[in-house]
């Protein structure tokens, strides 16, 4: 089982697009049974809120489904659960280790990484750009979903 947790600042943006995206890739693979994913938040900001509606209105553009999601914020216990925990951004790696501590089994990454790129995921709280989000995400779940079976679209 891969246990997998995406965290962004506040998880009604970026880490929950990454958590549904990969949800829906390993569905269509048929590798649901192999996975574990949800994602957090690194502040409090946003507990209790559900997926931002631009964020939820493009995953519904292509055809996902988050309904029932709300944020929840990182805990210590997360980074013994989790086999990975994928930030959007530097903020959150740093922000990730300050809530569970230094990265002694090297579980925290960035998102991005698996698209062969070291930037960030565009953050669409601020550039309002959802579609440049979605790509940056669909790119990263894509990688990551090959690192573990290579053998998939």
């Amino acid at each position: 089982m891969h246990k997998i947790l995406f965290i962004c600042h506040g998880n009604i943006c970026r880490s929950p697009m990454a958590e549904f995206v990969l949800k829906d890739l390993v569905q269509k693979a048929g590798l649901s049974s192999h996975f574990n994913i949800a994602s957090a938040a690194t502040s409090t900001e946003e507990i209790g809120n559900p997926v931002y509606p631009p964020a939820r209105q493009k995953l519904a553009e292509h055809g996902i489904s988050c309904t029932g999601k709300t944020a929840r914020q990182l805990t210590c216990t997360d980074y013994t659960v989790y086999d990975l925990l994928i930030g959007m951004d530097h903020a959150n790696l740093r922000n990730i280790e300050r809530i569970c501590g230094p990265d002694n089994a090297h579980k925290i990454h960035l998102l991005m990484e698996y698209a062969n790129s070291t930037r960030e995921v565009a953050d669409p709280w601020y550039t309002g750009n959802f579609e440049q989000t979605w790509q940056d995400v669909l790119a990263g779940c894509q990688g990551l979903l090959k690192s573990f079976y290579p053998l998939q679209k």
